[in-house]
């Protein structure tokens, strides 16, 4: 079974809700239509009630059945300020709390936290921190989890070779112990795509050949990283060769479980975590699917704002699978 028809086949007729805060984004009601046509789940449109109606009909999509909700005119408002004022834990008053639930990210994020939707998907025409500053503000990040961080899965071609890049989005520059967090979270996130998880932690250095405080951090991080998470299969450092080709696993890292057969690659730093999914996107051929958040309480998505309808519906489907993990 293909991936997507995999994740399909988890979701559909299951009624989850997802939140749509750009609702008057031609790409978004074209994702939108296509996801409640298919039963795959129930798309929760914000934004002005008239807005949205003469988007849908430039679009041509009727929105009979669809659920529309206007932030200027909802019947549960001081419900949802008095809530965030609350998990803001005084650092927000309740006018600061009404002026900043109008933006459509924290309206939709609110909605997530209450329960009026299963999880969140925006980007397409806000900024990664429009986005996902909601979120760690309001979902917050699971138990254990210090950041959230950001994948991209990784596929190519009909036999859907599929791998998982992280953290390509988020984190600058993670501690060891946030890199750790991060690879058992890269875990966690394969195995929705029904990857098995084999986590290499990279580096310029295999298994000690090269001498760096990058690397010692590396090699902390995979340390910290196997003591969270024992049941995993989590090794480093490694080079991408070692990590990715059997027969120079063999020459480096011979005794390793993950070294030459790596389904999940946790890159030391931002910078060559994005530059690496590119290269294998551009050079490579793979298809990057994301970012997708990991490590919240529930499931927000940050859309590129390059997207074109294919992706919004891809990410949403993945949206939806991840909160019948939660």
């Amino acid at each position: 079974m293909e991936l997507f028809d995999s994740l399909k086949f988890k979701i559909i007729r299951r009624n989850i809700k997802v939140a749509f805060p750009e609702a008057t984004d031609a790409r978004i009601l074209g994702a939108a239509s296509r996801l409640k046509a298919e039963e795959l789940l129930e798309p929760v449109l914000i934004g002005n009630l008239a807005e949205i109606e003469k988007a849908a009909v430039a679009r041509g999509i009727a929105l009979e059945n669809f659920t529309i909700i206007d932030p200027d005119h909802y019947d549960r408002w001081d419900e949802m300020v008095e809530a965030f004022v609350e998990r803001r834990k005084g650092k927000v008053s309740k006018e600061d709390a009404e002026k900043m639930l109008k933006d459509e990210n924290y309206f939709g994020t609110m909605l997530t936290y209450m329960g009026v939707t299963e999880g969140m998907v925006s980007g397409a025409i806000h900024s990664t921190g429009d986005t996902v500053r909601p979120a760690l503000q309001i979902i917050k990040t699971k138990p254990g989890v210090s950041r959230t961080s950001g994948a991209f899965l990784m596929v190519r071609g009909r036999d859907q070779e599929k791998y998982l890049f992280s953290d390509c989005a988020i984190n600058v520059n993670p501690s060891a112990q946030e890199l750790a967090e991060i690879a058992v979270e890269s875990a966690k996130t394969a195995e929705l795509f029904d990857i098995e998880p084999k986590v290499a932690m990279m580096s310029f250095s295999t298994k000690g050949s090269a001498k760096a405080p990058e690397v010692e951090k590396v090699a902390e991080a995979t340390k910290i990283a196997q003591e969270l998470a024992p049941d995993y299969l989590i090794d480093g450092e490694l080079q991408f060769d070692a990590a990715y080709i059997p027969g120079v696993a063999q020459l480096k890292a011979p005794d390793s479980k993950v070294a030459g057969q790596a389904t999940v690659f946790v890159f030391p730093e931002l910078q060559s975590g994005n530059i690496g999914y590119k290269i294998a996107q551009r050079f490579g051929g793979f298809e990057a699917i994301g970012p997708i958040l990991q490590g919240l309480n529930k499931p927000i998505s940050d859309l590129s704002r390059g997207s074109n309808e294919e992706d919004v519906y891809k990410l949403s489907i993945i949206t939806a699978a991840q909160a019948l993990m939660n």
